[in-house]
Formats: structure tokens, C-alpha cells, sequence
């Protein structure tokens, strides 16, 4: 499996990062999570500079596709010519988006007439675009995931392992990051915020 993390400039640590690393622990079954942004250097909302790993256009052949946000979403989602370069498919693809991420895939019209999640900073501009948001950390219709809050990547990731792989890789994977005596807790948590959004036998 190839996993797109889409970074962009003013890009959020948290959702990135987090995401990024939970997708890669199943290195071992060949899976690769990259960071994916329009461009080769990307600056986080704190100034940490990073390379990107593929470019935009790999959003096109990866397999799952999962938007972080940042201090710049608001002004892309205004951008006619990158969100053309979005191509996203929600019938080969999962998809997830977090926190502002939500709002690009209500402008590619990628969330339709279902509920959503987001941040509280970003909820009025994604009810603007005339989705409804729930106050829940993460929701998922098919193969089109959002979630609100930073440290709701966790779920995002979750969902994505359990979608494409199965329960016991979305656990081991969450184990590797859970907090030391509390990883039965967290593992638990996580699985039961996202196994209510995933198919019969999905796991």
C-alpha cells in the first residue's frame, strides 16, 4: 500500500506527522506513507522545514490519501488551480481529511450532502460550504473519512490500517505509539471510535 500525506505549506505537525508514522510502522507488509505537497520544501506552522518525499501528482496512484491542515487551508481551498491538481478518486481511494483538510474535500465536492468533522477554528467555513459538522472526532462515509482535532490523526490512521489491511495491524500499529501504561486504554479507544464506520467484516 502507498499512502499520500498531504502536506502543505503552514502545514499542522500534529496531523502530518502523527498519521505518517503510525501508516509507516507496517513497513514490514509493504506499506510506505510519504509526505506528498506541491512543493520540494514545505515550512510547518512553527517553522520546521521539511522535504517533501513525492510530489503533488502522486495523490493520483496512491491508494489512500489523507489531508492534514494548516494555517494556509483557507486560502487553497480559494485556489482553482490546485485543487484541479487534487485528483482524487473516492471509488479506488480511501480518503481522510483533518481538521481545515475537511474543508479541501468539501470544495472538490468530495463529502457531498453527509455530515462531517473538524476543527472548532474551521467549522464556519465548512458549514459555509454547506456541509454539516458534527461534534465528533471522526466520521467516515465509504471511503471518505474526516476528523476533528490534532490528536484525532490517530483515528484517521487507525481507520486507513483496519480499511485496508485488518484489525490486528490497525492494534499492533497503535500499540507501537501508545502511551506506557496506558496502551490497552488507548488501543481501545481508538478501535472503538472508527469500528462503527467500517464495513460488515471490514475487520
Amino acid at each position: 500500500m502507498q499512502i499520500a500525506v498531504l502536506t502543505f505549506d503552514g502545514f499542522n505537525e500534529i496531523d502530518s506527522f502523527v498519521a505518517f508514522t503510525i501508516l509507516n510502522r507496517l513497513k514490514p507488509k509493504g506499506w510506505r506513507a510519504f509526505i506528498t505537497s506541491p512543493t520540494a520544501e514545505i515550512a510547518s506552522m512553527n517553522g520546521v522545514v521539511v522535504r517533501r518525499q513525492r510530489p503533488l501528482e502522486f495523490v493520483a496512484e496512491a491508494d489512500a490519501v489523507l489531508i492534514g491542515s494548516g494555517t494556509r487551508t483557507l486560502e487553497m481551498s480559494a485556489d482553482p488551480e490546485l485543487l484541479s491538481r487534487l485528483t482524487l478518486d473516492s471509488a479506488r481511494q480511501l480518503i481522510g481529511a483533518q481538521c481545515s483538510g475537511t474543508l479541501l474535500l468539501a470544495k472538490l465536492g468530495l463529502i457531498g450532502d453527509v455530515p462531517a468533522c473538524t476543527d472548532l477554528r474551521t467549522r464556519p467555513w465548512v458549514i459555509e460550504a454547506g456541509v454539516e459538522v458534527l461534534d465528533a472526532p471522526f466520521v467516515a462515509n465509504g471511503n471518505v473519512a474526516t476528523a476533528g482535532g490534532c490528536l484525532a490523526s490517530q483515528y484517521l490512521a487507525a481507520w486507513t490500517i483496519a480499511r485496508l489491511a485488518s484489525r490486528n495491524d490497525a492494534e499492533e500499529a497503535l500499540r507501537t505509539v501508545a502511551p506506557v501504561g496506558e496502551i490497552d486504554a488507548f488501543v481501545e479507544r481508538a478501535l472503538a471510535t472508527v469500528s462503527p464506520f467500517l464495513p460488515p467484516g471490514g475487520w
